[in-house]
């Protein structure tokens, strides 16, 4: 008979501590802080076998309340540094990235498409947009989809 999975949502004081250390263990190397699992575990304060009996047994719940899922495209010239400039600008304004697409250039001109988290605070998103067409080399920016 085939197993079937079945997932719960459980507050962290509920969640037996050998699990959370797991999951700290995970970060840290996702984070590039430990090189190795054994030396993950063994900062978490795991032995090696307890990461490897979990580690696909538990996940951290990100709820998205940090702000809202923006995807953009923006219409660029195929020139060096440009694209550094449009992530500076959207540093600017606090945006976490979260993908990036150029697609390879046709005569001169590429499609980049971005996804990223904004801050609530920032309200209205017409600035970004003015601010990213500002820079000298982009013919246009527009949101193809918003998420709260």
């Amino acid at each position: 008979m085939e197993e079937k999975n079945v997932y719960y949502v459980l507050k962290e004081k509920a969640v037996p501590e050998v699990l959370l250390r797991v999951e700290e263990a995970k970060r840290l190397l996702e984070s590039g802080k430990c090189q190795s699992a054994s030396e993950a575990a063994e900062k978490a304060g795991i032995s090696r076998s307890s990461f490897y009996k979990y580690k696909d047994e538990i996940f951290r719940y990100h709820e998205n309340r940090k702000g809202r899922t923006i995807t953009m495209v923006v219409k660029l010239e195929d020139e060096p540094g440009l694209l550094s400039l449009i992530l500076k600008t959207l540093a600017d304004f606090r945006a976490n990235i979260l993908t990036i697409h150029q697609a390879v250039p046709v005569n001169g001109i590429a499609a980049l498409t971005l996804s990223m988290d904004l801050p609530q605070s920032l309200g209205d998103i017409s600035e970004i947009i003015a601010m990213i067409e500002r820079v000298p080399g982009v013919a246009y920016a527009k949101v193809l989809a918003e998420e709260n």
